[in-house]
């Protein structure tokens, strides 16, 4: 064999003496072998510094060469959302450890099917699903069912990871509550997102249980909205003393927005955001929010699918309340 060419399967079956497919099995760990063939066929990767293929390898184990991060939304605007890319990073990290690919995709919010049609493509070795709605999950072919994962909601046949926002949401309320804001708005995730709904939820539960009235504004999770809707409130309820918004972008623009009306910030209206991002504590003031493990959610999703771990249909991380000068 010249030094220019590199090793293949069949080389390492003739210098161990076996069979190609009994190569295989040693080398992939699928089906059985013998000790002596097992020896001999490792002993022939060592002496011929063979490098199995990762294409070929998945063809062999089912596993696929590429772990595609689908993200749901009006628009491809959504793929330039940090969180998308702490997303995306984090399952880069996964999947680079298994020698897999790592693709990036948008799915229009109005096409449910378009999951479908990602889902059946050749190669697929996992498919995580991010802003998951329920209408979309349900078009994941049987084939694939236990290589896909949701960050957001999930279904029977599609597993689940997520911030526990309903008891961070509770722990913001009761903060703004015990520091004597009584009139407190809150400004929303998208309407069709529904993991948004239990952070609504225990917005509403916290406020009945205080005896304050519920003042909603619809988000989105960006600070053009949170300037918005900053003036939107102080326009339909004057007396508001707080604002929650369910997104520290949206947070930052309600602080803006406050700021152009003349709105002094704590002073005037307490503001606490969600997801403790990079620049909450470097606003001004600085932003009182709830962590979001972003990258331990996504890791875990992304080994969840690779790995083909049958866990718990819905795993919640802890969400930390985190007190700065904003409220």
């Amino acid at each position: 064999m010249t030094a220019e060419r590199t090793a293949t399967l069949d080389d390492v079956a003739r210098a161990a003496g076996v069979s190609r497919a009994t190569a295989s099995r040693v080398i992939t760990g699928q089906g059985p072998a013998s000790p002596r063939a097992r020896d001999r066929v490792t002993a022939a990767v060592t002496a011929l510094g063979y490098v199995p293929d990762a294409s070929a390898r998945a063809l062999v184990t089912r596993t696929g060469t590429r772990l595609a991060i689908a993200v749901i939304g009006h628009s491809a605007a959504v793929l330039d959302d940090p969180y998308v890319g702490r997303v995306l990073t984090s399952a880069a990290h996964v999947a680079a450890e298994r020698e897999v690919g790592v693709s990036l995709h948008w799915l229009p919010l109005d096409d449910p099917g378009s999951l479908a049609r990602l889902a059946d493509g050749r190669g697929l070795g996992g498919l995580v699903v991010v802003n998951p709605t329920r209408p979309a999950l349900e078009t994941v072919p049987r084939g694939l069912r236990g290589r896909v994962a949701a960050v957001g909601v999930g279904t029977r046949d599609v597993p689940s990871f997520d911030v526990d926002n309903r008891a961070g949401t509770d722990g913001v309320v009761r903060h703004l509550v015990r520091t004597g804001r009584q009139r407190i708005a809150m400004v929303t995730g998208p309407s069709w997102l529904p993991c948004c709904d239990r952070a609504v939820e225990a917005y509403r539960q916290v406020l009945h249980e205080t005896g304050g009235e519920p003042r909603l504004v619809q988000g989105d999770f960006t600070a053009a909205r949170g300037a918005d809707a900053a003036i939107e409130v102080m326009k339909r309820w004057p007396d508001t003393d707080a604002v929650f918004a369910l997104s520290d972008l949206t947070a930052l623009g309600v602080l803006d927005g406050l700021h152009a009306l003349g709105v002094r910030v704590p002073g005037d209206v307490a503001v606490a955001g969600f997801d403790d991002i990079a620049f909450a504590g470097l606003s001004r003031p600085a932003l009182t929010t709830s962590t979001h493990p972003v990258e331990e959610i996504a890791t875990a999703a992304a080994t969840s699918v690779l790995d083909r771990r049958d866990g718990a249909r819905a795993t919640f991380y802890p969400s930390t309340l985190v007190v700065r000068d904003s409220a």
